[in-house]
C-alpha cells in the first residue's frame, strides 16, 4: 500500500491527501492516529485536507475515532473535503460535521474535491 498521507499542490494550494480508500477498520484506525499526529505539526488554520474513503469499510469504532480526530484537528484545518459517498453512510457524515462543528464537503471524485479546496 502507498503512503496513506501525502501533500500535494493544486493550483498553488497545499493539500494534505489522506487515502483511506479500500481500508478495513483496523487500517483506518492506524491511519487516523497518523493523521492526528501529522496535522498537529501544522500551523493553526493553515491546512486543506482531502480524505478519500472510496471503498473503505467503516464501523462504529472507526466513526467514533473520526469524530475525535476531526474535533482535535479543527484548529489546524481551514477546509476539508471527503471523497467516497458510497462508503460513507449519510448518518455518519452528518454526525461528523455536527460533532466536529466543521464544514466538510462531500464529493464523488478527488478532482472535484481538489477544485473545491483550491477555489474556496
Amino acid at each position: 500500500m502507498a503512503e496513506p498521507i501525502s501533500f500535494v499542490t493544486h493550483e498553488g494550494q497545499r493539500v494534505m491527501v489522506i487515502d483511506f480508500s479500500g481500508c478495513r477498520p483496523k487500517q483506518l484506525l492506524a491511519i487516523l492516529d497518523e493523521v492526528q499526529h501529522t496535522i498537529a505539526l501544522e500551523a493553526q488554520d493553515s491546512l486543506l485536507t482531502l480524505a478519500d474513503f472510496s471503498g473503505a469499510h467503516l464501523d462504529r469504532e472507526v466513526a467514533t475515532r473520526i469524530k475525535e480526530v476531526l474535533t482535535r484537528d479543527r484548529p489546524f484545518v481551514k477546509r476539508s473535503a471527503f471523497v467516497g459517498k458510497e462508503s460513507l453512510p449519510k448518518v455518519y457524515f452528518e454526525n461528523f460535521k455536527s460533532f466536529s462543528r466543521r464544514e466538510i464537503a462531500l464529493f464523488d471524485t478527488r478532482a472535484e474535491a481538489m477544485e473545491w479546496l483550491a477555489k474556496k
